[in-house]
């Protein structure tokens, strides 16, 4: 099942994306639910799921403007610095026992289809595809034999990172306004039998920048579930975005940058594409 937030003739709301349209299920479980991460946190997805197969779509997905995936306010976004072997290597930087980790803020998101800023202080704008981990079930200290029961699902997060910012400031170079995106929409993980067989690929202006499947983290899903659990309680809507593989633009000889007028699209099989075009600030 695919679950996304969106906006519908100004009115935000929350359902599923279904063949033929959108099942809103804000009216369906107005008064018991108000957000996705609510859905979660209610464990009420399996309800979901049946009403799903049991409804008709109450629109077109031409009504459907995206917004980031979890855009609650007290929702959480983790992300891993350096996970894949081969961006660790094209980065120069010597082994790591312990996931790095970073945070991204509310602001610095958009959704699928919405632009992106390319920021008025810097030429240095990169784009890194991802796969997140979103969290349906609330822990702390989680083992690791237990944590992908954890995982509601899987998303997509494209990490807008300003090079010559993050030189002297992680939390600046990752969050300016509006200069990632999130979404379209959470797969959830029963849909996705082999986590590790997800193929990601980034695209922009349609010349492929990079590739790779998950089983090729650094750290398994379950690995950096529990890492992330032992500093602080994980939380329903909360997301762990799992790092991006080789092929940024910074690494490039010569560099590539993201300007605007420039198309970007993450793609991961088994979930869909994350598509954003980019505009100056």
């Amino acid at each position: 099942m695919k679950l996304a937030s969106v906006q519908i003739q100004g009115r935000t709301c929350f359902g599923a994306i279904v063949e033929g349209g959108f099942i809103d299920l804000s009216a369906r479980f107005a008064g018991r639910c108000h957000s996705l991460a609510d859905l979660l946190r209610q464990d009420l997805v399996h309800e979901a799921r049946r009403l799903c197969a049991a409804v008709q779509p109450d629109h077109p997905l031409t009504h459907v403007e995206y917004l980031p995936l979890i855009p609650d306010s007290g929702a959480r976004v983790f992300a891993l610095g350096v996970a894949y072997k081969d961006h660790l290597e094209e980065t120069g930087r010597a082994s790591q026992e312990s996931p790095s980790l970073f945070t991204k803020h509310r602001q610095s998101l958009v959704g699928h289809e919405q632009p992106i800023l390319k920021p008025r202080v810097s030429d240095r704008f990169d784009f890194e595809g991802e796969i997140v981990l979103v969290i349906g079930k609330a822990g702390r200290h989680i083992p690791e034999a237990e944590a992908m029961s954890h995982v509601a699902g899987y998303s997509i997060l494209m990490d807008g990172s300003v090079r010559d910012y993050q030189k002297h400031s992680v939390t600046a170079g990752k969050n300016f306004d509006r200069s990632s995106a999130f979404g379209p929409w959470m797969v959830t993980a029963d849909a996705i039998l082999d986590p590790g067989a997800m193929r990601l690929t980034t695209t922009l202006n349609g010349s492929l920048m990079q590739s790779t499947t998950f089983e090729r983290l650094m750290w398994t899903p379950a690995a950096i579930v529990h890492y992330v659990s032992t500093f602080t309680e994980l939380q329903p809507g909360d997301a762990i975005s799992t790092g991006t593989p080789a092929g940024v633009g910074h690494r490039r000889t010569p560099p590539v940058f993201m300007k605007a007028g420039d198309r970007l699209e993450v793609a991961v099989s088994g979930i869909g594409v994350l598509a954003n075009t980019v505009q100056d600030e």
